[in-house]
C-alpha cells in the first residue's frame, strides 16, 4: 500500500487481548472485490475519527493502492492479507467478471459490506528496514509487516494472531529467514501481542537513523523481529 500523509496516522496496530478461536473467520490474499472493504477497514481502525470529505478520501487512497496491485519493486514480494468472515463470504453479491484484469486482480467488485474482519500487509520491499553496506543495500529475505487492523466487533477472537501466521507463511514460502514489524510504544497490548508470537524487540544503537513508517512525527516505534523456521512453507 502507498504511505500516508506524515501526521494523519497514529499507527497503533489493532490486537485483541484473551482471544478465541473463531472457526467462520478464514483468512487469505485480499482479491480485487475486497479493495474497497480492505479500504473501510484500514480507514476505520487507523482514522476513526475522520469525518466527511477526509474520511472519503481516505478510503479511495486506499482503494487506489488496492488497484495499483501487490507485485512489488524490484523483483520482491508484497501482498495484503484479509480475514473474512465465512457466512457473509458465501452471501456477498458481486458486480463485474473474473475475465476483466485490474492490477493482477480479476474485476469482480463486491456490494457486501463488513465481510472483512480484518487486514495486514505483509511484503520484502525493505522499505523500513536498515540499510546494509557503504551503498546502503536493501536488505534481502526479511519480510515486513504493516497495517494489522481488526474491526472493533470482531476483535478478541484470535484474528490478529490468525493474520500475523499467515503472514509468516508467506514470508517463509518467499525463501525469507527473518519477518520484522514496527510497533507503536504506545500500544503496550500490541507490544505483548507480537511478543506472544515470538517477536522481540530490537534496539536500534545511540545516534542509528533507522527508516520508519511514515506517520504522525510524535509517534515512536518499537522496532521488532522474529526468526523463521522455513522447514514449513504456505
Amino acid at each position: 500500500m502507498r504511505s500516508i500523509p506524515v501526521g494523519a496516522c497514529r499507527a497503533s496496530q489493532v490486537v485483541e487481548l484473551f482471544p478465541t478461536v473463531s472457526p467462520e473467520i478464514v483468512v487469505r490474499e485480499a482479491r480485487l472485490e475486497d479493495c474497497w472493504e480492505v479500504a473501510e477497514t484500514h480507514c476505520s481502525c487507523f482514522f476513526p475519527e475522520y469525518t466527511f470529505p477526509l474520511d472519503i478520501m481516505l478510503r479511495v487512497d486506499r482503494l487506489l493502492a488496492m488497484l495499483a496491485g501487490f507485485s512489488g519493486q524490484y523483483g520482491r514480494k508484497r501482498t495484503c492479507l484479509v480475514a473474512v468472515v465465512g457466512s457473509s463470504v458465501d452471501e456477498t453479491f458481486f458486480l463485474g467478471s473474473e475475465d476483466i484484469k485490474i492490477g493482477g486482480f480479476n474485476g469482480k467488485f463486491s456490494l457486501n459490506r463488513g465481510y472483512v474482519a480484518g487486514i495486514l500487509t505483509v511484503d520484502t520491499l525493505a522499505d523500513f528496514l536498515p540499510r546494509k553496506g557503504p551503498l546502503r543495500q536493501r536488505r534481502t529475505g526479511i519480510a515486513y509487516i504493516s497495517n494489522v487492523a481488526v474491526r472493533e466487533r470482531f476483535r478478541r477472537k484470535g484474528i490478529a494472531k490468525r493474520l500475523i501466521a499467515k503472514a509468516e507463511a508467506h514470508a517463509r514460502s518467499w525463501g525469507c529467514r527473518t519477518i520484522a514489524l514496527h510497533c507503536d510504544l504506545n500500544n503496550p497490548g500490541a507490544t505483548k501481542l507480537y511478543k506472544g508470537q515470538g517477536f522481540k524487540s530490537i534496539k536500534v544503537p545511540e545516534g542509528a537513523n533507522w527508516p520508519k513508517p511514515k506517520t504522525a512525527p510524535d509517534i515512536r516505534f518499537n522496532f521488532m523481529m522474529k526468526l523463521l523456521n522455513n522447514t514449513t512453507t504456505a
